[in-house]
This record gives C-alpha cells, sequence and structure tokens, in this order.
C-alpha cells in the first residue's frame, strides 16, 4: 500500500499510540487476558483505519478535454441548479460528492486550464452533508479555466471530522487534468459548478472515484 505524503505525521503518531496504550494496559491490567486481547484488536483496527485513509492508489486517470472528472473519492449527494454567489454570481450545475472517512481523501483537478480564482475561507465544522456547509464550514474555491475559455469552479469544504484543508494551487497557475490539487483530512465534502448547459453523465447516490469518474460533459 502506498500511503500519500500527507498521512506520515498522523501515521507514526497513530503507530506511537497503539505501542504506547497496549504497552500500558498489559503493565497496568496484564492479568486481565480478555481486556489485553481486546485493546490490542481495537487498537489495530484502528491503526488499519488511519492507514486506509491515507493510502494513495495507483490510477490511470481519465483525459479528455470535454470531460469534467470526480475530483475526490465519494458518493453523489447533490445535483441542481443554483445561484453560486462567490464568483460567478449566477445560475450554475451544482454536483456535490460527500467523502466518508473510509475513501480515498486525495483531491485531483477535475479539467485542466489555468487556476483564475482561489481563496481560502475559515468557518464552522458542520457535518458535511448539512446544507449549509457550502457557505458556512472551513472551505477553498478553486476556479479552472479550461483553453476554451469555459470556467468551472470547486470548493473543498471541510466536515465536522476534517479539521485541516490542505491545497497545491494558486491562482495564475497551469493545472493538468488528473493532477493533486489537495487533501482533506477525515470526512468532508466537495461540490462542483459547471455551467448550465454542461451534460450531468452521473446521478444521485453514484459512487465516483477520484480522477476516473466522468462527472459531465462540457459543450
Amino acid at each position: 500500500m502506498t500511503i500519500h505524503k500527507e498521512g506520515t505525521a498522523s501515521i507514526g503518531l497513530a503507530a506511537l499510540f497503539v505501542l504506547i496504550t497496549n504497552g500500558l494496559v498489559r503493565y497496568f491490567w496484564g492479568e486481565l487476558d480478555w481486556l489485553t486481547t481486546a485493546w490490542l484488536v481495537a487498537s489495530l483496527i484502528f491503526f488499519f483505519i488511519i492507514l486506509q485513509f491515507f493510502r494513495k492508489p495507483a490510477r490511470v486517470f481519465s483525459i479528455n478535454s470535454k470531460h469534467v472528472i470526480a475530483p475526490c473519492d465519494g458518493k453523489v449527494v447533490v445535483i441542481e441548479e443554483v445561484i453560486e454567489t462567490e464568483y460567478f454570481k449566477g445560475p450554475r450545475r451544482q454536483v456535490s460528492i460527500f467523502m466518508s472517512p473510509i475513501n480515498v481523501h486525495i483531491n485531483w483537478n477535475p479539467i485542466a486550464g489555468v487556476v483564475s480564482y482561489f481563496k481560502y475561507h475559515p468557518g464552522k465544522y458542520l457535518v458535511a452533508w448539512h446544507p449549509k456547509s457550502s457557505t458556512e464550514n472551513e472551505r477553498t474555491t478553486t476556479v479552472i479555466k479550461a483553453p476554451n475559455g469555459v470556467e468551472v469552479l470547486f470548493r473543498q469544504i471541510a466536515g465536522a471530522l476534517a479539521k485541516r484543508i490542505v491545497w497545491y494551487v494558486k491562482e495564475g497557475q497551469q493545472v493538468a487534468q488528473g493532477s493533486e490539487m489537495g487533501f482533506i483530512k477525515f470526512g468532508s465534502r466537495v461540490d462542483l459548478y459547471l455551467p448550465l448547459d454542461a451534460k450531468i453523465l452521473v446521478n444521485l447516490e453514484d459512487k465516483t472515484k477520484g480522477g476516473i469518474t466522468v462527472l459531465a460533459e462540457l459543450k
């Protein structure tokens, strides 16, 4: 299993937690075999979950200038027409993907182009599926302009467990479709805002694979 660079410190702390707590349990309650065994199993399960969370899968990405690919693993929870108020200030087609704690939490750029806008917003930590999480939670807003002038906006949104959003892009940067955009730690959501004439190719409850699933086709 390949581990993402963002997980190095967390995995190290998790391993230290497993070693120290199991040592303490054996020292104080070593005569209770059932307790030491139960704690060993529980702590190893915890460590495995941390490893799974920070895994970096080997993938062959879908590259197509007309396609908007999924920026993350997860489940489609919103497909609707909305008014985007931060950048476009007008109607757009919103597609939202919820990332559970067991999903890979790497974020990938959905299209190729130039980052025409980026902003980080501090905020709350409402559960990621809450409707107000898109506007009130800690989040980033990134807009990529394709070579043909079409712009796609997407937001990394922290959830109730996510306490850190990481991003690797800045305004004016040229990005490739499927390249790593960032990382969100422990449960979160990504919203995309697409042109109204984009053809949506997913349905509610569909599972997505970042960099592979095609969410929409641009005109």
